[in-house]
């Protein structure tokens, strides 16, 4: 009988090279020998060789890939095949592409192309395997405040900058907001995006997660930037405070309590946040849009107010030792 073939790959979580079936298909994968971490059997997509899965969700798949043309590593958002009839699911996805494509920002994910191949659409980004923030909060349950500010300031620049092109994200949650290789914040997922002036319908469904929806948009009222401030400000607090603003045992009732429940600020929640960053936080969560900031600038500069008051508390205190194992993590997340 004769050996069955093997081929040796490179484990995208561990690293080691290891060798698996060579009759494996396209995409299946078998545990690592080393870190038990699937291993999938690469896939070649035009000149992109798919190598492993970063993430799966409703829409599609994102494989980590290498350009063979351009010799450099990307990341390949495959549409579910299931989804290629429903014309919504389409024009989400293409609504992405678009959203994405005009937006020239440090901290939004870069798009590099937008294709199909053999009835398999499929978008080319920018690289950011670094895990994303809600990740961040399953390990950690609170993130250090400053590392949150830094984040929060970052992330308000690129919704300003979608602002400047008159789009709303309508989607911001700690799971849209993946991190790169350097640790920098990209915001990702442009699929709800609209532009500022659509024509509001009462009757819209409500788009977002329950625990980061602005009140307004439960109350089918018009959307604004505001609304995306307030979804921010909600996976701030989220990940500073080590709890959702709002919680509750179903989603209707979260919707309920964002809208009629009074916010505990994050320092009643954790007393050593600083009351600077409480306090944006707690303004950019008021239930009335105009009692936000009035603008995305405005936000952030009380952010990086608090921030310089932190870091002025820091430099005059012990420094505390950093939790073990934080870093180790940190550099794999």
């Amino acid at each position: 009988m004769s050996e069955k073939p093997l081929r040796m790959v490179t484990c995208g979580w561990c690293e080691t090279k290891v060798f698996i079936p060579g009759d494996l298909p396209p995409l299946g994968t078998v545990p690592c020998s080393k870190c038990g971490h699937p291993i999938m059997m690469p896939m070649r997509l035009r000149q992109f060789e798919l190598r492993s899965v970063i993430a799966s969700g409703g829409m599609g798949t994102v494989y980590r890939a290498w350009d063979t043309t351009l010799e450099r590593m990307v990341a390949i958002k495959l549409m579910k095949k299931e989804l290629l009839e429903d014309a919504e699911a389409l024009e989400s996805f293409y609504r992405e592409a678009r959203s994405c494509a005009r937006l020239n920002h440090t901290n939004i994910v870069h798009i590099y192309t937008f294709d199909e191949w053999e009835g398999q659409q499929y978008l080319v980004m920018e690289l950011a395997d670094r895990g994303s923030l809600d990740d961040r909060i399953v390990k950690l349950h609170a993130l250090p405040e400053l590392d949150v500010l830094d984040i929060g300031i970052k992330i308000a620049s690129a919704l300003d900058m979608a602002l400047k092109y008159d789009l709303l994200h309508r989607d911001i949650k700690p799971g849209n907001i993946l991190f790169n290789a350097d640790h920098e914040p990209k915001l990702v997922d442009f699929g709800l995006a609209r532009q500022v002036d659509a024509e509001h319908e009462p009757t819209d469904m409500i788009w977002g997660t329950p625990f980061y929806v602005a009140p307004e948009k439960i109350k089918r009222e018009p959307e604004t930037f505001l609304s995306d401030m307030y979804s921010l400000g909600a996976t701030l607090y989220h990940a500073m405070a080590g709890q959702v603003p709002f919680d509750a045992p179903t989603p209707e009732e979260v919707i309920i309590a964002q809208v009629n429940s009074p916010l505990t600020p994050p320092n009643h929640i954790l007393p050593e946040i600083t009351q600077p960053t409480s306090d944006a936080l707690a303004r950019a969560l008021a239930k009335s849009p105009a009692d936000r900031f009035l603008s995305y600038d405005e936000f952030v500069m009380a952010l990086e107010a608090a921030r310089s008051l932190l870091l002025r508390q820091q430099s005059l205190s012990p420094q505390k030792p950093r939790p073990k194992g934080l870093t180790s993590w940190w550099k794999r997340a």
